[in-house]
């Protein structure tokens, strides 16, 4: 990713809040049955990698008590300013280049981050630094290139428009140094790294009020993007913003893998 590009998805536009809150919608139930299994509870100590929005954060701290610590960190923290209370601490840090912001915690979460990150590797290899011996490990992350369609059920114009426009949407992915292939990869990764115990499943949300709410903030937010890169035309954006609005478009996410694992 070059300073020219920028990150696709900026947590400062209007439509970042209108994501993560749909993503909340779609994934926390997914995250927080995984993070109660892994045991999570008073005192822990936490790292929330690329926190983006609050309801992990917020989540985390009740569960660990005014005894346990959740360190949140991104490399643009504007939306997590409503979760800045003990035990929360929130940094701005960029998990792909700069070194971890402590070591010895019970718990490292990362959701939906390094498919983004262009060096991941480092990334994955300073999350599992920063834990203690003992410690968990939980990355969960999209596979676009698994289920690449935002309609799986392509059987009229809407829903050929809508994966045409998916399409767009991962090139310019992938242009920016996303691995659109990214969570399939990951129980592999933490074996390597040295953890023990690694299970992974997937979660792959389709047809929910949250897939729409999504797909509506991700085309606002990608708009400009698109049409400058050819990709489509702002009456193809309409089109299919409209389309969407109707309510009568079954769409889907990309799967979410999430794998988990314990440092020896």
């Amino acid at each position: 990713m070059t300073q020219a590009d920028g990150y696709l998805l900026d947590n400062r536009q209007s439509e970042a809040g209108e994501r993560f809150d749909a993503f909340a919608d779609l994934f926390d139930p997914t995250t927080f049955r995984h993070l109660e299994a892994l045991g999570l509870g008073p005192g822990w100590r936490c790292w929330e990698v690329g926190a983006g929005g609050t309801s992990v954060v917020s989540w985390l701290a009740e569960k660990v008590g005014p005894a346990g610590r959740v360190v949140a960190t991104d490399i643009d923290t504007s939306l997590l300013a409503a979760a800045a209370q003990a035990p929360v601490e929130i940094r701005t840090h960029d998990v792909g280049a700069e070194e971890p912001p402590g070591e010895g915690f019970d718990l490292v979460h990362a959701r939906l981050v390094l498919v983004h990150v262009p060096d991941r590797d480092r990334a994955l290899s300073s999350m599992v630094k920063a834990l203690r011996p003992g410690g968990r490990l939980l990355i969960e992350d999209a596979d676009p290139a698994l289920q690449p369609l935002i309609c799986p059920y392509e059987y009229g114009p809407e829903q050929r428009l809508a994966n045409r426009l998916r399409q767009g949407f991962r090139k310019l992915l992938a242009e920016r140094g996303a691995d659109l292939s990214y969570g399939r990869k990951l129980p592999r990764l933490l074996r390597e790294a040295g953890l023990h115990q690694v299970e992974a499943d997937a979660c792959f949300p389709v047809a929910s009020p949250a897939c729409t709410a999504l797909e509506t903030a991700t085309v606002r937010q990608i708009r400009d993007r698109l049409v400058t890169a050819g990709l489509a035309t702002d009456e193809d954006i309409d089109q299919h913003l409209a389309n969407v609005a109707t309510g009568s478009m079954d769409l889907a996410t990309a799967p979410m893998i999430s794998a988990w694992g314990r440092k020896p």
